[in-house]
């Protein structure tokens, strides 16, 4: 699977949030989106970008609510970098059932 492949299934993640959200950039090595439900002004919930030797995710609600991470398994915690930033290099490293479920549940808090 090639980054653009891994890139395009992550991004898919957040597509259906997408109505209640705002996309501030899609293209070919980044997609950038905000909320604001959570306050007055919009701010990011997610991004994922094409790094040199990975791709990033980043989810900024478990960063404001640590507690949504509290079942994470072992497989999604060793893909993280710091404490909103999910790094994958191949598509068997997502655990695709758990990753959708906990971006389901970040919505959720807002």
């Amino acid at each position: 699977m090639s980054d653009s492949d891994l890139f395009k299934k992550l991004t898919d993640l957040f597509r259906p949030y997408e109505k209640q959200m705002q996309v501030t950039v899609d293209n070919e090595d980044k997609y950038y989106v905000e909320e604001s439900l959570s306050g007055d002004k919009p701010q990011m919930f997610a991004s994922v970008q094409v790094k040199k030797n990975y791709i990033s995710v980043y989810l900024m609600p478990v960063y404001c609510q640590p507690a949504l991470l509290v079942d994470l398994s072992d497989d999604l915690r060793k893909r993280m970098q710091g404490k909103s930033c999910f790094n994958f290099t191949k598509d068997e490293q997502v655990p695709w059932p758990e990753f959708r479920a906990l971006i389901r549940r970040c919505s959720e808090v807002l």
